[in-house]
């Protein structure tokens, strides 16, 4: 294969590469999360532990530290307070651990892309799985907490997989681009590390939107975790089915941005080598 020869941009042969690597990027993905604990004495468990210590620590310093609340007084306000926490958080760090490793993922392969016939385009796909495994982890985390808290389960749940798809596509789209700049210009892993801690606070993550002033609300749901943040905690934690018009919409504009961030990928990737 001819590294330098142009490379499709088209949805459909996305669609092929990923289902004709399918089993490469399995094993991958398992080799990416196995890798991650190795060596350690609870290897995976940790996958388990970590979510949960975070719920504990944040629980902590933002509902009794900062004594913030959710609307809801007492001990049931607190425990409300760490499920609605929580869940934006899940959210937060699908986004943000897959775009702080984009800008590397390249620069990490080199072998992948210089002497190997390697579908790199496959590179921040793997991320997102292995970034997966732990959301779905973190999941089960979250709706244990609330069985315990609460007794019961609202069967709305099974909406969540539905919610976070088009989060996970919009994802994917910005980290094609990311992982082609971050090659180009190596300041990028530093700045999106910026970016995603900074978005995390502009994010209803530790607050409800309501809290905000009426005129800074629209800029708030410009932030594309807002909605997603939002729409979990309708599902999981109030019981309500999600908006499927906005749903819709966002799911829309998701497809467009990984398009346009495959393509920009895709253009890009002959100049890799070079830099390389």
């Amino acid at each position: 294969m001819n590294p330098q020869a142009p490379h499709s941009t088209s949805l459909f042969e996305l669609a092929h590469s990923l289902w004709s690597n399918r089993q490469l990027i399995k094993r991958m993905i398992r080799r990416e999360v196995v890798g991650r604990y190795r060596g350690s004495v609870m290897g995976l468990a940790w996958s388990f532990f970590n979510p949960v210590f975070m719920l504990v620590v944040y629980t902590f310093v933002f509902s009794t530290v900062f004594k913030a609340r959710w609307g809801i007084d007492g001990d049931s306000g607190k425990a409300q307070f760490a499920v609605l926490l929580f869940a934006g958080m899940i959210v937060h760090t699908l986004f943000s651990e897959v775009l702080n490793r984009a800008p590397s993922l390249i620069l990490s392969n080199v072998n992948y892309v210089k002497k190997v016939v390697f579908p790199i385009e496959i590179l921040p796909v793997i991320a997102m799985g292995a970034a997966l495994f732990h959301t779905f982890i973190s999941l089960g985390v979250l709706l244990t907490a609330f069985v315990f808290l609460n007794q019961y389960l609202h069967w709305t749940v099974v909406f969540a997989p539905f919610i976070l798809l088009p989060l996970v596509v919009v994802t994917m789209g910005v980290a094609w681009i990311l992982s082609s700049l971050g090659v180009f210009l190596r300041d990028v892993a530093q700045t999106i590390g910026i970016i995603t801690s900074v978005m995390m606070f502009l994010s209803p993550v530790f607050y409800p939107v309501n809290a905000l002033p009426e005129q800074l609300r629209p800029w708030l749901m410009v932030n594309p975790l807002t909605f997603i943040i939002e729409q979990l905690r309708e599902v999981i934690v109030w019981g309500h089915t999600p908006n499927w018009v906005g749903l819709a919409i966002y799911t829309l504009v998701s497809v467009v941005v990984a398009w346009i961030g495959y393509a920009w990928f895709q253009k890009t990737r002959r100049g890799f080598a070079d830099v390389l």
